[in-house]
């Protein structure tokens, strides 16, 4: 099986959603796929494969907001949206192409969120 990589930029690796709640944040990622037992420091990125009301403890401290699933309408990009959070949606593959503690920015009006170069 072929690994598809995200499309290169001129600042790093471009990932494309939906932007779902408007601003931009850069911070840390932290990738969860359990809130359950999850943990974020003040800012990191919350990276996931969905938000549903379980996981709305954790928006307290995030600094943005991405996941693989997801609509405009939908819990997490509702919580983003109250909370003054960017968030970008439909991201496909985003807790795979995205490692805890890379370096991101979320642009939730472009529906953009660029991985930095290491």
């Amino acid at each position: 099986m072929e690994t598809l990589l995200p499309p290169r930029t001129a600042h790093g690796a471009g990932l494309t959603g939906m932007g779902a709640a408007s601003g931009r944040a850069t911070g840390r990622a932290r990738v969860v796929r359990d809130p359950a037992r999850a943990t974020l420091e003040p800012g990191e990125i919350l990276v996931a494969p969905t938000a549903d009301p379980g996981w709305t403890p954790l928006f307290l401290t995030a600094g943005g907001l991405v996941t693989e699933t997801g609509a405009v309408m939908a819990h997490g990009p509702t919580v983003a949206r109250e909370y003054g959070i960017p968030a970008v949606i439909c991201v496909p593959g985003a807790t795979e192409r995205i490692r805890t503690g890379q370096l991101i920015t979320v642009d939730g009006a472009a529906g953009t969120v660029t991985v930095e170069e290491e």
